[in-house]
């Protein structure tokens, strides 16, 4: 592959992330960040989890998901509660309001990526989807 390439894939997909992060803590504040919205999609599809159990999704470190869910709980998105059997176990779930909050930033960021595709049309939304599979490995 040319450096050429390379250089403009990289500036590309470094301003697409870049306003994508922006544009989501905007909107999704002050209730919620965009960490917290992963978290609870994760919450939402596999709960109750062990926070350990988010280490295989998150890039980042048990002390960084204990105070991410410190402050979860506090604004009331998740609880969490000892294991009935074993007390050394905590599982995480989310409460209602993270439930509604998970919903809000689900909208506000398939409106954005629909904003940003409808600029393209749906055959090239395909192809696009195809090809970053195949950047992507998947």
């Amino acid at each position: 592959m040319s450096l050429i390439i390379s250089t403009e894939f990289a500036k590309l997909w470094m301003k697409m992330t870049k306003d994508w992060k922006t544009h989501l803590e905007e909107e999704l504040s002050p209730g919620l960040t965009e960490g917290q919205l992963v978290v609870l999609e994760l919450l939402l599809q596999y709960q109750p989890m062990k926070p350990s159990d988010l280490l295989a999704y998150l890039a980042t470190t048990p002390a960084a998901i204990t105070t991410l869910l410190d402050r979860m709980e506090r604004a009331g998105l998740v609880v969490r509660s000892r294991d009935e059997r074993d007390r050394r176990i905590v599982w995480v779930t989310v409460t209602e309001k993270g439930d509604a909050e998970a919903k809000r930033g689900i909208a506000i960021r398939e409106a954005f990526i629909d904003g940003a595709l409808d600029r393209i049309s749906s055959h090239n939304q395909q192809l696009l989807v195809y090809l970053l599979g195949k950047v992507a490995h998947t």
